[in-house]
This record gives C-alpha cells, structure tokens and sequence, in this order.
C-alpha cells in the first residue's frame, strides 16, 4: 500500500499505466456528498473539481460526461465512514465496500438472492463462519455488477462467485464468458470487506491511502 497524502495525489494520478487500476482509500461522510470522487477525479483527469461532469448510464452507473477523457474509467464505494475509490484507463472497474458486522439473516439471504451453488456452501458453513463468507460474496458479486453498469437489479443469481485457494474467482456470468473476468479481494483493515472486479487482462492493483479533507 502508498501511504500518499492529498499533496501527492496529482502526482499518482500522473503515473497511471495502461496496465494498473489506482485505488484511493479515504475518510467518508455522507454530507460530502460527491466532493471527494470530484477531487479524486480532477487529479487525473488535470482539471478543477469544478469541472468534473458526470452522466449516468442507462442503470445509473456514474460516468464522466462528453468532452472529458473517455479512456478514464472508474467506480466508487462507501460504507461506514470509509469510501473507496478505483481508476484505471480502458477499463470499467467495478468495486465495492462492506463494514463487517453479523448478518442474522445471512443464509436466508443468500438462498433467495444468490446462486443454489453459493446458498449450498454457504448452509454447509459453521454459522460463525457464515457472516463473514456472506459479506465476501457479497461484496465479489456487487464488484461484477457494477463493473457490468447494471447493479442490483441484474440479479445476483445471475452470477457464481467461489473462493479457491483464497483467492476469489468468477465461475459463472450470465451472457458472458466468466473467463474474461478479474476479480481480486482487496486487503483492508480489520472490519472491512472489499472486492474489484475488471472485463479485461491481468493490471497490478496500486493501494493508496488519501488524506482527510481532501
């Protein structure tokens, strides 16, 4: 992980490669609103946060709007206090973010949402286990969804997610080849769950922490 300050953000963002995806962690209140995606955003694209422009797609995902860098894809996440935020050029990533906390109703969750291979392992789960094999399912398939622009609403039943070896990995993607995919957990403090996910080859994954107030 760089330990990289507000100072330094434009000079990350310069040294962004074709083949890396750039993720800033950072501090996250609600209030803030889209402000600190905006900064983020203005630090690669080299313009004020004043011009950052976002449309939505056709399911709501954020895109920079006509006339900016069309190359710069990204997405963001927030839960608890905490946001992260991934960039990468010619790619659409998807990612997202979980605080840890016991899901009562995980099971029960998970076999009327996910697939009958990961409601299975998860039921087969000691049930002290299962709070936390839920949230990285979770997290691996909002990660793919939203990476696809579609979200929720594409049906996480759509999607087979496993962990093999302790790495995660896409078994299955309705109208897709699942091969085609990445889909890396991301190493947080304790309490939090992150997954990326990318249509595309292999891109080494750059983990920078951002200064408050930024």
């Amino acid at each position: 992980m760089i330990a990289a300050p507000a100072s330094t953000l434009a000079n990350v963002a310069e040294h962004l490669r074709d083949d890396e995806i750039h993720v800033w962690r950072l501090d996250y209140r609600p209030s803030a609103g889209r402000a600190p995606l905006h900064a983020v955003l203005a630090a690669y694209l080299g313009i004020a946060a004043e011009q950052v422009v976002l449309a939505e797609g056709e399911y709501g995902r954020p895109a920079l709007a006509t006339g900016l860098d069309p190359s710069l894809g990204f997405n963001w996440s927030h839960s608890g206090g905490h946001a992260l935020i991934a960039l990468g050029r010619h790619v659409v990533p998807g990612i997202d973010l979980e605080c840890q906390r016991p899901r009562a109703r995980a099971l029960e969750i998970a076999e009327r949402y996910f697939s009958n291979e990961e409601a299975a392992l998860l039921a087969a789960l000691p049930e002290a286990e299962r709070s936390a094999a839920f949230l990285e399912l979770w997290t691996a398939k909002e990660a793919v969804v939203k990476a696809l622009g579609r979200g929720l609403a594409f049906g996480l039943d759509r999607l087979s997610i496993a962990s093999v070896a302790g790495q995660l990995q896409l078994r299955r993607l309705a109208g897709d080849d699942a091969s085609a995919w990445q889909l890396q957990r991301l190493d947080l403090d304790h309490g939090l769950v992150a997954a990326l996910a990318w249509r595309g080859g292999e891109r080494r994954i750059r983990l920078a922490t951002l200064a408050s107030g930024v």
